[in-house]
């Protein structure tokens, strides 16, 4: 056992002079490899080394500005509805996101390690360090030479350790020396920065702070729910409400922030530096809203219906649903440095995004595009059958699949199994086409024509004379399909020939008011005692208290009008002329629900020239 005790001792001797060793090496090593440079070329070696760091803060500089990469991924496109490329434009410069939406929906992350950083700043110093230039050495019969090199760095907090392994030869004169490792510190906040931006980001992946964010911009300054007391139709633009809403979000985006104090404002994210948002209406993004009809969101009155002047007002609600998707570039700043990665904003159906997983799963794939297994070959055709390259979905029921594009009018693409189905055919300047096909066959071929689109403007007339108040005309083509105008604001329509249903709701000023009423209510409810059990019943009545209102836009004029357009009006004509006739301004209730009645006998004069 002592014999044993003793072996255990030595063992133990040795373990703890070897551990010492290879500390004292690590410690030392700079010392032991050190070379002592003549002081004939020590300008020359020292030019060398502020190469070297030059080479360094570039390198670092790259990382910083571009999401951690010097070396970019590949680039992804991404798609009308997730307009997120991989890269975002800042500048300039293309900055990899950290987080985006693929084309077909998936999302994804490409956050660097840091590791990954120090192994491209590493194969950026490999590649550039014998670019150093030494011209204003040569001149002085200095003569340089190196081998290849082999860097190592390490990216601490506050600096970047970089040791450069490469034979190095220096001769001037009857002076040479060989240097084999160059070792030099920068000083960089590269680490605190990655750091930093790292909890921004995993704070916004699971607390979705820019999505809600988002959802409270959209709530103030767009119309999403809401009830006004109004005989007349609510109208919005979306283009204008989608402009506001853009405007909005990049005002309210570069206030966030965590160097901001307490506040809604604030960002709780512990970081050693202070962090910006940014966002611009420029960069690529897509706003979406139902229902609407032709860039338009209305709301009709409930209560000016024939038939329904018993509640005796009238009152507009609406409710609309929003997809928002744009980008948000995410800058961390500390001394001097700062770095900046980009991230997808997602908002759908008025709510957040799901937060992202470890692994990336799609958003809202319907579960029928999933599974595309028959192979179609579709030919989009304007009506003089002349090619035109459009956007391919195919609708089956409820739910809808993107196919592609058609290229020069052809597109061979996999399509889902569906039973009368519809392709459906999207170009700017014509009509959708739509085309009942059933993809249950292995392969088949598919002409979709689409109509095209003129641009016409509309000169609305009342009893003859041009009218510009306020008037809502409507063209409602056979297959559905509406084109709405809402004058005087717009005066451009776009038609396709066809069978149209037109109609003009005229609407002028008004003073109406209608004072408090109260009317009585009743009811049968279960009679009480023993009556109840039996099935008896009794009757109660409620008095029903209605406010006093102010109408200020009334029904005045209007009319219907079946008319089939002509291709030849069409590509004639620069105007629609409506004439449309007036109505007795209301000054009673009664009157106005017998405007409603009088409007359906109402006829317009349509005229294209």
């Amino acid at each position: 056992m002592q014999n044993k005790r003793g072996q255990l001792t030595v063992f133990v001797i040795l373990a703890i002079i070897i551990v010492a060793a290879v500390g004292l090496y690590f410690l030392l090593r700079g010392t032991l490899t050190s070379v002592s440079i003549p002081a004939s070329l020590q300008p020359t070696y020292t030019s060398f080394l502020s190469c070297l760091e030059d080479d360094t803060n570039t390198g670092v500089g790259l990382l910083e500005s571009q999401a951690g990469y010097i070396y970019l991924p590949s680039v992804e496109l991404g798609s009308h509805y997730y307009p997120f490329n991989s890269q975002l434009d800042f500048l300039g410069t293309s900055v990899p996101y950290w987080y985006y939406v693929s084309g077909n929906r998936i999302q994804k992350e490409q956050v660097p390690t840091k590791s990954a950083m120090e192994k491209q700043l590493e194969r950026f110093i490999n590649e550039r360090i014998r670019a150093c230039s030494f011209q204003a050495y040569y001149g002085q019969g200095v003569v340089v030479s190196m081998e290849e090199p082999y860097s190592d760095v390490t990216i601490n907090d506050d600096s970047i350790d970089v040791n450069l392994a490469m034979d190095m030869t220096l001769e001037k004169g009857n002076d040479t020396v060989r240097v084999q490792n160059h070792d030099k510190t920068v000083v960089s906040n590269l680490g605190t920065l990655y750091d930093s931006a790292l909890r921004v980001y995993d704070s916004e992946q699971k607390n979705l702070f820019l999505e809600n964010h988002s959802i409270d911009v959209l709530r103030l300054y767009a119309p999403v729910d809401g009830v006004e007391i109004s005989c007349s139709p609510k109208i919005w633009s979306a283009d204008k409400v989608f402009d506001d809403l853009q405007v909005a979000l990049e005002q309210n985006t570069i206030v966030l922030g965590s160097n901001l104090g307490k506040g809604y404002y604030n960002i709780d994210v512990s970081i050693d530096g202070e962090v910006r948002f940014l966002n611009d209406k420029r960069w690529p993004s897509t706003f979406e809203v139902a229902p609407s009809e032709d860039n338009l969101l209305m709301a009709s009155p409930v209560g000016n219906q024939p038939g329904l002047g018993v509640l005796g007002f009238c009152y507009v609600p609406y409710h609309f649903v929003y997809n928002a998707r744009y980008p948000v570039l995410v800058q961390v700043q500390k001394g001097e440095e700062t770095f900046q990665f980009p991230m997808a904003v997602v908002v759908e159906g008025n709510k957040p995004r799901q937060p992202l997983n470890s692994s990336a799963t799609e958003i809202g794939v319907p579960e029928l595009c999933r599974y595309k297994n028959t192979e179609l070959e579709i030919h989009t055709f304007d009506s003089n059958l002349a090619p035109v390259e459009a956007d391919v979905l195919y609708r089956c029921f409820s739910e809808i699949c993107n196919i592609g594009k058609t290229q020069n009018g052809v597109l061979k693409g996999m399509f889902p199994q569906c039973v009368n189905g519809y392709v459906v055919a999207k170009a700017d300047g014509y009509e959708e086409g739509n085309l009942l096909h059933s993809t249950t066959s292995e392969i088949g071929v598919v002409n979709v024509f689409l109509e095209k689109t003129h641009d016409l403007n509309v000169d609305l007339r009342l009893d003859g004379q041009a009218y510009n108040g306020n008037a809502i005309i409507t063209f409602v083509k056979g297959d559905g399909s509406t084109n709405t105008v809402v004058y005087p604001e717009q005066k451009n329509v776009e038609l396709s020939s066809g069978q149209y249903a037109v109609q003009v709701y005229v609407y002028k000023n008004s003073s109406l008011k209608f004072p408090e009423t109260t009317k009585t209510e009743c009811v049968q409810v279960p009679a009480g005692g023993i009556g109840g059990f039996f099935g008896l019943t009794a009757e109660k009545c409620i008095d029903i208290r209605i406010p006093s209102q102010i109408i200020s836009s009334v029904l005045a004029g209007g009319g219907k009008q079946d008319y089939y357009i002509l291709e030849s009006e069409l590509t004639s004509s620069d105007v629609v002329r409506i004439n449309a006739e007036s109505l007795p301004l209301p000054t009673s209730l009664e009157q106005l629900q017998n405007n409603f009645i009088l409007f359906d006998d109402k006829k317009l004069d349509i005229r294209f020239e």
